[in-house]
């Protein structure tokens, strides 16, 4: 296995169509059946193949006059709670309307079937990977349908179980606690990762013999040092995209499709 200080380079051919990709395939099947710990580490794109629009992408319509800034971070929020709640609650309906894919299914098939760890580290916020039926799901970014105080007191559920929030009219409703307002429990611009998820995220990563990169272009850091990670500690990386990414010249294998028409095959035993 390379040291941790050793260049991280490719250390095998990629091919990425006809014949040769089905070969690349099947070698990457025959990793991830051997690896007894996986990490799959997902992105927008998966989420995509679902119909949810990326954050920018939905930024249409109505709302297309709005700086993120307005939306997305703790000031904006603060200077009209009522404009962020209402943006967060159509992107939770849509969420809530979007279905798990093949892809999520495969992923939670491939954990259920045993004689392995696989965690799911994920920068979407819509549940689909619970949904789907994974258990081990880490979310780097927290889950849009979901709720905590802005000042702390926590997710409604761990200060009152019988608290109803989604039936509360109020834009946005109060903090059963402090009476507060509360807001997504999502990472906003200018805010750190919820520190504990990525510890367990990096864990998982450097651990890892085998990790899956889905629908994610690996840019955004500190998520995105998560692949190296795992390279540095000698596990497979396998990438998953249509498109390039950022860590195609260290990946083991490279899959130019989308996570919906890669994975039911990568993961079938």
């Amino acid at each position: 296995m390379p040291g941790e200080h050793e260049p991280m380079k490719r250390r095998s051919p990629v091919a990425e169509t006809g014949i040769a990709a089905d070969a690349v395939v099947a070698r990457a099947r025959a990793w991830l059946r051997e690896a007894g710990r996986v990490v799959v580490f997902t992105g927008a794109g998966v989420s995509a193949e679902s119909g949810i629009a990326t954050f920018r992408d939905a930024l249409t319509g109505l709302w297309a006059r709005f700086d993120p800034q307005a939306l997305a971070t703790e000031a904006g929020f603060r200077a009209d709670p009522a404009l962020v709640w209402r943006w967060y609650a159509e992107r939770r309906a849509a969420v809530a309307k979007a279905r798990p894919h093949a892809g999520h299914a495969a992923i939670a098939a491939y954990e259920a079937r045993g004689g392995r760890r696989v965690d799911v580290v994920t920068q979407n916020v819509d549940g689909l990977h619970r949904r789907a039926g994974s258990r081990n799901v880490l979310e780097l970014h927290g889950d849009i349908t979901r709720v905590k105080c802005l000042e702390g007191c926590g997710t409604p559920e761990s200060i009152d179980a019988a608290f109803d929030w989604r039936g509360d009219p109020r834009e946005p409703p109060p903090c059963p606690r402090c009476g507060a307002p509360l807001r997504p429990d999502v990472v906003w611009f200018g805010e750190f990762l919820p520190e504990a998820v990525l510890a367990e995220a990096q864990r998982a990563a450097s651990a890892c013999d085998a990790m899956l990169v889905v629908g994610t272009s690996a840019l955004v850091h500190p998520a995105a040092e998560l692949p190296m990670l795992a390279r540095r500690g000698g596990a497979r990386l396998i990438v998953v995209d249509p498109a390039e990414t950022a860590i195609d010249d260290i990946a083991d294998a490279r899959i130019r499709a989308p996570a919906a028409v890669a994975l039911p095959s990568l993961l079938a035993e």
